[in-house]
């Protein structure tokens, strides 16, 4: 009702319209909008997101639909040991035997080199440090245990989108020369996978952190275990993804615009359960790297399905 009594004129559809396309950020970076694309929150038509979403992901090198429903899991199942798809921390009892001999500074920038330039692909390709399967797992593979049979069809389109950009970027290299090519896409897509991985990994790794079995696990408990964390004037660069991802795993359909006024309004709600870290980031790096090497819970707790990070052999 208005403030006369009236009921409030409902908007033409022209208006309507424009007010759809006034939530479309324009000037977002590439990874940014495809993201939200993912979660649908880039417009109110599937369609469009799905649209939008599948050219920018290829254009990344990355299969849309099979990131969407891995991603979405991820969102669904976030710090549960058994059934969360990345950063998945390994049990004490699971992790590879050379582990304990790259607990070093040596070994350690061995592990973030490798981590920063080859994490998202190994992941995408091998499911690196994802969740744990029976077999094989591929999220360029339809057939992969990632998916069901209802979501194969959208992987092929995915691996095609894919696979287009690929055949672009080689004839692009025929006509202009590889170095052309590493210089101006290459050497760039590096830098935003860097910057992805060590995002989404400081996100999810830090010794203050649980993780749960299907003992204790529940989604609240599991959306509350991720920190937010502060990179200075990038913040601003990486449009707030950075220091609202709390709010995120909340309200993950939530365009990353309004994320600010929401972190700023369930801080005061959370308390101690709203974690946040301002170490710079390149030190907090280095600290995870060092500190959070696998899981086991704590012999002080009653709780034997709480894991926490630890580093000693």
């Amino acid at each position: 009702m208005g403030a006369g009594g009236r009921m409030s004129v409902p908007p033409s559809p022209k208006q309507l319209e424009s007010d759809v396309l006034k939530r479309v950020p324009y000037s977002k970076p590439p990874f940014t909008l495809a993201h939200e694309c993912g979660h649908h929150a880039f417009s109110d038509y599937q369609w469009l997101d799905d649209t939008v979403g599948l050219i920018l992901h290829s254009c990344l090198l990355v299969p849309y639909f099979s990131w969407k429903h891995s991603h979405r899991r991820h969102h669904s199942n976030t710090a549960s040991l058994e059934r969360d798809e990345v950063f998945v921390p390994k049990k004490k009892s699971n992790i590879r035997w050379f582990s304990k001999y790259l607990n070093n500074p040596l070994g350690r920038v061995l592990t973030l080199i490798i981590t920063l330039t080859l994490g998202w692909p190994l992941y995408l390709a091998f499911n690196v440090s994802g969740r744990p399967y029976n077999r094989f797992a591929c999220h360029y593979d339809p057939y992969g245990p990632i998916y069901t049979d209802r979501e194969r069809t959208e992987i092929c389109i995915s691996d095609a989108g894919v696979l287009a950009v690929t055949y672009g970027l080689y004839s692009l290299a025929v006509a202009k020369g590889l170095a052309w090519v590493v210089c101006v896409y290459g050497v760039p897509l590096l830098v935003v996978n860097a910057f992805l991985v060590m995002i989404t990994y400081l996100q999810h790794t830090h010794p203050s952190l649980p993780h749960y079995d299907s003992s204790e696990w529940d989604w609240l408990r599991g959306a509350l275990a991720t920190v937010d964390r502060d990179y200075g004037i990038l913040n601003k660069v990486f449009h707030n993804i950075t220091d609202t991802h709390v709010a995120h795993h909340l309200f993950s359909t939530m365009p990353h615009y309004n994320a600010m006024e929401a972190t700023k309004a369930i801080k005061p709600i959370l308390g101690e359960y709203y974690q946040f870290d301002g170490t710079p980031f390149y030190k907090a790096m280095w600290r995870e790297a060092k500190e959070c090497v696998y899981v086991e819970p704590d012999d002080r707790d009653q709780s034997k399905g709480v894991y926490w990070y630890r580093n000693k052999f």
